[in-house]
């Protein structure tokens, strides 16, 4: 168990490596890999049980004793996101099926390696958890929503199939999770410190499937769609942590929401647009789960270096975060 829980830990440590490679590989030999695309939604499922397993009673706690910065916060991150995608679109002149896939990334909730980065960065993790868990609970009824209002006019759009899709391969496995970790708490705790593994392997798969049904399009649109998602993160980085300066929230909520509104979850992303619109619409979030592993931490080691507002007693996380990987 000792060997596996180092291999997991290297595997998490280094993903956005693994992410590249995977996706070079299946770029130069696609043959190999498209038939993987198949199984999209059962690796999500892997993934997002995994998070169920690692989730806590307190992580929701904030949301009862300071509910402002979460509300601020996953009301920033369904605002901020979905409408600058909507721009991008319009300034790059995506095409349909890409325009579809930027706009869908911008309306998934956040990712789950958005927790390790507000860690890292020294911010409020509390809130960054009580983020990621009420949006993710949120999506099944906002993303359609979302969807349906800004990405319509390129592509139809089904929102109670999306919806469906959405607690299929997101809700029910965390309930799942919670359930199994609610009714087996020894062996869950014995057996978390791999569930980074698993989820690493499970989007690896995820990765390789896209990109080798992909690997056309990203000599043709890659630059441009690597482009629009680069701005993306950037902005929703930048105005996230505006939003909560202009509110007047403290230097470690800036940081959580910051972080928070521009990590997001991409494994649905690919999920979705493989599902609902075609294989190119998920090369927005192919590139999303590349570069936002690349940028987040970046920022974190950039903060972890500048000391921030101590928070309040109530806010401080009980424990250093189990390690997650971005949901792709």
């Amino acid at each position: 168990m000792r060997v596996l829980e180092s291999i997991s830990s290297f595997a998490g440590k280094y993903f956005a490596v693994w992410v590249i490679i995977a996706a070079a590989v299946a770029f130069l030999f696609p043959a190999p890999f498209l038939g993987l695309g198949a199984y999209i939604s059962i690796l999500l499922g892997v993934v997002m049980f995994g998070m169920g397993l690692t989730l806590k009673a307190v992580d929701f706690k904030i949301i009862a004793t300071k509910p402002l910065p979460v509300i601020i916060g996953v009301a920033a991150q369904f605002v901020i996101m979905p409408l600058v995608a909507f721009a991008l679109a319009y300034v790059f002149r995506l095409p349909p099926e890409l325009a579809a896939g930027l706009v869908l990334l911008g309306c998934v909730p956040g990712g789950t390696a958005s927790n390790v980065m507000v860690y890292l960065a020294k911010g409020n993790l509390a809130l960054s958890v009580a983020m990621t868990s009420l949006s993710t609970l949120l999506a099944p009824v906002v993303t359609p929503v979302l969807l349906l209002w800004l990405a319509g006019q390129w592509l139809p759009v089904d929102p109670l199939s999306m919806f469906k899709s959405i607690v299929q391969v997101i809700i029910v496995p965390i309930v799942l999770g919670l359930l199994i970790r609610r009714f087996f708490p020894r062996a869950v705790e014995k057996s978390v410190s791999v569930v980074p593994l698993i989820s690493v392997l499970a989007i690896l798969i995820i990765v390789s499937a896209v990109t080798s049904a992909n690997a056309g399009n990203v000599i043709s649109s890659g630059f441009v769609v690597f482009a629009a998602v680069f701005l993306h993160n950037g902005f929703g980085l930048l105005l996230g942590y505006l939003t909560a300066l202009g509110l007047g929230l403290n230097e470690n909520d800036r940081r959580a929401i910051s972080i928070e509104v521009g990590m997001q979850n991409s494994g649905l992303g690919v999920a979705l647009a493989t599902a609902h619109f075609g294989p190119l619409a998920a090369l927005p979030s192919v590139w999303g789960a590349i570069w936002h592993n690349i940028s987040g931490p970046i920022l974190a080691t950039i903060w972890s270096k500048k000391p921030a507002v101590e928070m309040a007693p109530e806010a401080e996380p009980d424990t250093v975060p189990v390690q997650r990987v971005e949901t792709l």
